[in-house]
């Protein structure tokens, strides 16, 4: 068992701090879990596949649906969704008004919002009560949404907004329940998270699906229609969560390798005190060891690894812990001081506005390119590519994502997103077509890569024993203060008369302000922990070889 030492105490899908998968979501440590973990080898192959593979297909039905609000609000509008507060009479459909155009930017900024914040109460669920109540919740959820959303024309209340919110509140709970299954095939772990993190990114065109076969049928196939076939999808999930999916976590790599490898295990006293008889006590210690062995065994097909194989993912890992320029920098420090600290203040102002600038942008894309190209037809065409490049964006982005997190610097990546960012704000006030089209491709790419590379920052920074807690608090705030968007639309049309440039280039020169004091931060405190680890180095050096009178040199410690 030797082999496996480096992954005792972690697993690429621990629920605790792999959560930071999901896009926009984070959460925290909560207490154990009621139900025991299952081993992988104690389920068969043909099951753990089905698993994952109906888990990738429901995500890419329902884990990030309300990110394709761009593609699903030309069809509000089709249907005249809030148009009675438009008194003013319009020449088409696409046409809005201050008051319309504030309450439906409104339905996705609740959504936004909730998909973030309903990270903290999922995490709780999630570890106190296992994945199979967690999706059944998250179906239900999805099922509320989609028979408010369904019936809000008919309804007497405003149903469109609290049907976005309990679609995207449903998202979360489908979605992070389904990390845990990357333990199923520990040696391909990455491949099953890159999968479920693709089918969220993915799920974003199912309204563009919706739209096209909306126009494709003369706006006969309405929202109404399509909610109520919608409902299919929780339904399904809900029948797959009782009836296929596991309903406690799947053990991880070091929870088998910590129990299996313990000889202890071998001797119960609460029930070795029962048996009087040595000889079978004796017997039953080595059934007990031998089942013990034959886990070890099962485990170590199961990783498929051998001991110089171990060694080696030892070596990259302690390498990617190198590069980064900054591991370590608040682990073993209690969350209170780590909130404190301006490693969590950089990093949570520069997120707030990110996610703040990104949200806007799906939200106003539209009516933005209208303004800004003063062509309706050309800031359709932009919301047509946009629809289109916004999940294919993110399949694109996962590899390479992978590549630069682990092969670059944390102030070397920081540094890109500012720049990346930078860049999208130039482009973003450019009146030109072209710029637009190159400002869709830089957000698209940009998007996943700053949501990972957050997550992978606080993992490096702060630690996984506190990840949650912290993680779960940058994005809980800066999911929170998300609601600014109205104040940023409310500015756009009343105090610009629908200029975007203004608030655009605010947001470009606070986030870049921001931006540049994070990396600063970061770099320099990155350059005093090489330091201090090459003093440390040194002295260690120094301790071990002292040289004797005669010239030779000989180890300290002998």
């Amino acid at each position: 068992m030797s082999s496996y030492e480096h992954v005792r105490g972690s697993s690429p899908a621990r629920s605790e701090h792999q959560k930071m998968s999901f896009n926009p979501v984070g959460t925290w440590i909560p207490p154990a879990a009621k139900g025991e973990p299952v081993g992988a080898f104690e389920v068969s192959r043909t099951r753990r596949l089905v698993q994952v593979a109906t888990a990738v297909v429901y995500c890419l039905f329902a884990a990030g649906i309300v990110f394709g609000y761009a593609a699903l609000k030309p069809v509000l509008l089709e249907e005249d969704v809030y148009r009675e507060y438009c008194p003013e009479i319009r020449t088409s459909a696409d046409e809005t008004c201050y008051e319309q155009e504030i309450r439906l930017n409104l339905m996705f900024t609740t959504a936004a919002v909730a998909t973030n914040v309903a990270a903290l109460p999922v995490g709780t669920i999630l570890d106190r009560f296992g994945p199979r109540v967690c999706g059944v919740i998250g179906s239900i959820l999805l099922a509320i949404g989609a028979l408010f959303f369904a019936f809000a024309a008919q309804s007497p209340f405003d149903g469109y907004i609290p049907g976005y919110f309990f679609l995207a509140l449903g998202g979360p709970f489908v979605f992070i329940s389904s990390f845990q299954l990357s333990n199923t095939f520990p040696r391909h772990s990455g491949l099953i998270l890159a999968l479920l993190t693709g089918a969220f990114d993915s799920s974003s065109a199912i309204f563009l699906f919706y739209r096209l076969i909306y126009n494709a049928t003369n706006h006969a196939f309405t929202p109404q229609k399509f909610f109520l076939v919608y409902l299919i999808v929780p339904i399904c999930i809900c029948i797959a969560q009782l009836l296929l999916m596991p309903r406690n976590s799947y053990k991880t790599v070091g929870e088998l390798v910590t129990h299996a490898e313990n000889p202890a295990n071998d001797i119960r006293p609460h029930i070795d005190s029962r048996i009087s008889d040595e000889s079978t006590l004796n017997r039953v210690r080595e059934e007990r060891r031998q089942h013990r062995e034959s886990v070890v065994s099962e485990i170590t097909s199961l990783l498929g690894r051998t001991g110089e194989d171990g060694d080696k993912q030892t070596q990259q890992e302690e390498r990617k812990k190198h590069i980064s320029g900054v591991w370590g920098a608040m682990h073993g420090r209690s969350a209170v001081q780590q909130i404190r600290s301006p490693w969590f203040i950089l990093i949570t102002l520069f997120t707030v506005i990110q996610m703040t600038r990104i949200n806007y942008f799906v939200a106003t894309i539209r009516t933005q390119y209208a303004h800004l190209l003063s062509s309706h037809q050309k800031a359709v065409q932009v919301n047509n590519v946009f629809d289109v490049a916004l999940p294919l964006g993110g399949l694109l982005a996962i590899p390479v994502i992978g590549l630069v997190l682990d092969n670059t610097s944390t102030p070397f990546v920081l540094g890109l997103l500012v720049s990346v960012a930078t860049a999208i704000g130039i482009l973003g006030v450019l009146p030109y077509l072209w710029a637009a089209y190159a400002n869709i491709i830089l957000f698209v790419l940009y998007r996943p890569l700053y949501y990972t590379a957050v997550s992978d920052y606080a993992a490096k920074v702060f630690g996984f024993h506190t990840f949650g807690k912290v993680y779960g608090l940058i994005i809980c705030l800066a999911g929170l203060l998300n609601f600014v968007q109205s104040a940023l639309d409310a500015a756009t049309h009343k105090v610009f008369g629908g200029d975007p440039v203004p608030i655009n280039a605010i947001l470009l020169v606070v986030a870049f302000l921001v931006g540049l004091a994070l990396v600063g931060f970061v770099w320099y405190q990155s350059r005093a922990m090489e330091r201090d680890r090459l003093e440390d180095e040194a002295e260690g050096a120094t301790e071990r070889l002292m040289p004797e009178p005669n010239g030779e040199v000989v180890d300290a410690e002998t």
